[in-house]
């Protein structure tokens, strides 16, 4: 039995030595998120109904983020634009999980994104991305268990 491909879609993880409510506040705070991830700032929490940006250095432009869903401190999903995507919008959606491990002394961090297209500009749109939530991950645990920001100085 033969399925067709119909769209790109890649997961992350990654585990945070933190409570599961500090790791979701990190994400879902543009304060927080400025410091370890967009690098030319974040504005607006993570909830549905706000009006959220990120910039990033190393993209210049302010990309708005539309918050689909917000369930402290589970789960957050959110769309954003993207190039090659199957989305009637020019969207994908990135779907952020947390879930409390190791009796809570710990947060396990998934990130699913999808929506490309099936054809080398979708590939190149979904592998960038990935490689983003990878940094994304790694500079959230740097920033959660350290202070540390990571990708200062990274891409400018």
């Amino acid at each position: 039995m033969s399925t067709e491909l119909s769209e790109l879609t890649f997961t992350v993880s990654g585990r945070v030595a933190r409570p599961i409510a500090e790791v979701y506040d990190a994400v879902a705070d543009p304060e927080q998120l400025s410091h370890y991830f967009t690098t030319a700032g974040a504005r607006g929490r993570l909830e549905p109904g706000n009006e959220v940006t990120w910039d990033f250095h190393d993209y210049p432009g302010r990309f708005p983020v539309e918050v689909v869903e917000a369930q402290s401190p589970t789960r957050i999903v959110i769309r954003w634009g993207g190039t090659a995507t199957t989305a009637a919008d020019g969207t994908t959606t990135a779907t952020f999980e947390f879930e409390s491990i190791d009796d809570g002394a710990r947060t396990l961090v998934t990130i699913t994104e999808s929506s490309w297209q099936v054809s080398p500009d979708g590939a190149r749109s979904a592998f960038g991305n990935c490689e983003g939530w990878t940094g994304m991950l790694a500079a959230l645990k740097m920033w959660v268990e350290h202070g540390i920001h990571l990708r200062d100085g990274f891409y400018a």
